[in-house]
């Protein structure tokens, strides 16, 4: 890693279609990607808000995006499965089981190392991401030299608790960064601890006037009766992009800003009317 400005872009949740057109609108017709070293992207919702299948892969790598990571809905999908071992940029959450298909984390030819790891406070089963991210070191320690190395990682958590206390321990064992994703909602806790850089949410992209990308009367009706009910993705404009951009100078992160964008379809349309 070279010892001058490094920026990094990661993209919240991209949660269905309108999602990944906030993400072309603002990486390509807003001219931002080339403001960027590495653009990162959660994208665990970015097919009709569950998992992620091969065209969407494609398609969002088409618009500029260097990595992908997930979270527990990696697998909604089922053709994730036929595909993952050869997405070379697709990352799932390091602590399914060994057998699981596809990598936890990849080092890039730039230098970047990028983590994904799942929360366990109110998630599904899960092994411990403590004891897996030290694993991780472990093996990254064997392999390569971490001490000039960007390490990112992406915790895909619940809790807000867990989300920090995980931050402090991954900083201990030489994590550069931590953002935290899965609530859909951007936190405002941005901060550079002795050099590391920490979010405890980056946020979603996609309807705004959604319920954290949904449609409000089925998520309405499956909170007020307890009853499972088929989630759509909202379609509504406008639409928001949750981000947040990182600038390392080597693995020092010097500053950490929250972005977020919004595009409103009706507007663009009525003022060409």
């Amino acid at each position: 890693m070279q010892n001058n400005d490094f920026k990094i872009l990661f993209i919240g949740d991209i949660v269905g279609r309108c999602g990944r057109n906030i993400v072309n609108k603002f990486l390509n017709e807003n001219n931002k990607k080339a403001e960027y070293d590495f653009i990162i992207a959660n994208v665990e919702n970015a097919s009709h808000g569950f998992g992620l299948t091969k065209k969407n892969y494609d398609e969002l790598q088409s618009y500029g995006i260097n990595c992908m990571t997930s979270g527990n809905h990696i697998w909604d999908k089922k053709d994730i499965i036929s595909y993952i071992n050869e997405a070379d940029i697709l990352i799932r959450p390091y602590n399914y089981h060994k057998s699981t298909p596809g990598v936890g984390y990849r080092i890039f030819d730039n230098g970047v190392i990028v983590i994904n790891l799942l929360g366990k406070t109110f998630m599904p089963p899960i092994n411990c991401p403590f004891v897996a991210l030290e694993e991780i070191f472990d093996k990254l320690k064997n392999r390569t030299n971490i001490d000039d190395k960007i390490i990112f990682i992406d915790f895909h958590a619940e809790a807000t608790a867990e989300k920090q206390c995980f931050a402090r321990f991954a900083f201990d064992l030489g994590a550069s960064a931590v953002i935290g994703t899965h609530t859909h909602v951007p936190t405002a806790d941005e901060i550079i601890v002795d050099g590391h850089a920490y979010q405890t949410d980056a946020g979603f992209c996609g309807s705004k006037t959604g319920i954290i990308g949904m449609e409000y009367q089925a998520s309405l009706k499956r909170l007020v009766t307890s009853i499972s009910e088929r989630f759509d993705v909202e379609m509504k404009s406008p639409y928001i992009l949750n981000a947040c951009e990182i600038t390392f100078n080597g693995n020092c992160a010097k500053s950490i800003n929250r972005i977020s964008f919004e595009y409103n379809e009706q507007e663009e349309q009525e003022s060409e009317d």
